[in-house]
């Protein structure tokens, strides 16, 4: 019975492109035709259990039979796969998996609004989960200048990880339309690579906040080794706490922050980053987006990755943003750009893959390439996008056409 609805769920699932599944009773099934731009692949099932975590929960449960050495990839890799499934039901064409129940999408939104409460105390434990797993895996596979945990920019298709990550730091500083003397804070401050940037290539003092400690520990050691210790402030404090307090700014920006907010704390947020903006400062708010409208976190990610994470709509993001009355004063969306971040991190982690082992476990290992192998077929073939979105609190801050952007970036890059 359950080879049967597996068997029906890949003939529709896979017609371009080629999957071979390989069984524990020795049979051999095919689907699919070679077709150009598609993978071939074959994966060995090595445990009947395989299979019925698979149909329980397509996602979640071949991610943890990969995860369990359950579900061997034997041509090609784990990003071939997924690749394959997800390229054979894409988005932009209507595509979808369906590979989850209708009660299980009311139950994964319900589970998303909980989680989107988002307390300071859960705030804090969310993000340890993943930041303060070590900054020795991160240093494996992000760019070795700024440490750049977010989508990447591409003005040209032959940049190096780094050239690219930083010519993402110009595009945003660029949005940010700094002047000198201004204070500027950054909201989610990573290992500190955009204020350092910023304190290098601008007269201004920088407030950098992150909620990981071992970020936190780092970005101080980056900002004293980039000669800008005096001119940033890091600190372990929530965007809430910090708004609280009654600081000022006139930039904000943040970058793969929002991501990590929680759909209840919208409104929040933008209240807060309101408050602490000047009245004629600019706001940059970089972000993974949903092309569609709002939606849910799947089960795999809440469980292994981001818990009390939720990747936004534009909809509901601007939604949440006019109640404050902060204007969108330019929006861009960058459609492929973290598609070829990711993979340049996925093909860093497998380059790496001794020394992810040595770190932490094999385990580990096969779950952060499933993640990164996932996360890059949502961008190419599914409905997962970035968005930058600059604000401003009045239509008289910024110059009233887009001129001065290429200007400030092509002199930075210069530079």
């Amino acid at each position: 019975m359950a080879l049967g609805i597996l068997d029906r769920f890949l003939e529709r699932g896979v017609r371009k492109g080629v999957l071979e599944v390989l069984r524990p009773n020795g049979t051999l099934r095919r689907f699919g035709t070679p077709h150009e731009g598609f993978p071939e692949v074959r994966i060995r099932l090595t445990t009947p259990a395989a299979e019925r975590r698979i149909l329980r929960d397509p996602r979640l449960g071949a991610a943890e039979a990969f995860m369990d050495g359950q579900l061997v990839v034997e041509q090609g890799g784990i990003m071939e796969l997924v690749e394959l499934l997800r390229a054979n039901a894409r988005w932009d064409k209507g595509g979808e998996l369906h590979e989850t129940k209708p009660l299980k999408k009311v139950a994964g939104k319900v589970l998303t609004l909980i989680d989107g409460i988002n307390k300071a105390a859960s705030a804090k434990a969310n993000i340890a989960h993943h930041y303060d797993v070590g900054n020795d895996l991160y240093n494996l596979f992000l760019d070795t200048e700024h440490m750049q945990y977010s989508c990447a920019y591409w003005p040209r298709a032959d940049m190096s990880l780094e050239e690219a990550q930083t010519a993402k730091l110009a595009h945003i500083a660029a949005k940010l339309a700094i002047e000198p003397g201004q204070t500027v804070l950054d909201i989610g401050c990573g290992w500190g690579g955009m204020a350092i940037y910023l304190a290098k290539n601008f007269d201004v003092s920088v407030k950098g906040i992150t909620l990981s400690e071992e970020q936190l520990a780092l970005a101080r050691t980056r900002a004293v080794e980039a000669g800008v210790a005096g001119r940033i402030d890091f600190e372990l404090v929530d965007y809430r706490d910090l708004a609280a307090r009654g600081d000022k700014f006139e930039r904000i920006v943040s970058v793969g922050m929002f991501e990590h907010v929680g759909q209840a704390q919208f409104a929040r947020y933008f209240r807060d980053c309101a408050t602490m903006l000047t009245d004629e400062g600019v706001m940059l708010m970089h972000t993974i987006g949903r092309m569609g409208g709002p939606g849910a976190t799947d089960a795999f990610t809440r469980k292994y990755i981001f818990p009390g994470g939720y990747i936004p709509a534009l909809s509901e993001t601007v939604a949440a943003s006019e109640k404050v009355r902060l204007i969108a004063s330019d929006v861009e969306n960058l459609r492929l750009h973290y598609a070829k971040t990711l993979r340049e991190w996925y093909k860093r982690c497998v380059d790496n893959k001794d020394a992810i082992v040595a770190l932490l476990d094999e385990r580990f290992y096969r779950m952060w390439i499933f993640y990164l192998a996932g996360a890059t077929a949502a961008f190419e073939s599914g409905g997962m996008c970035n968005y930058q979105i600059q604000y401003t609190r009045s239509r008289h801050a910024l110059p009233i056409t887009r001129d001065y952007l290429g200007e400030t970036e092509k002199r930075l890059l210069a530079e």
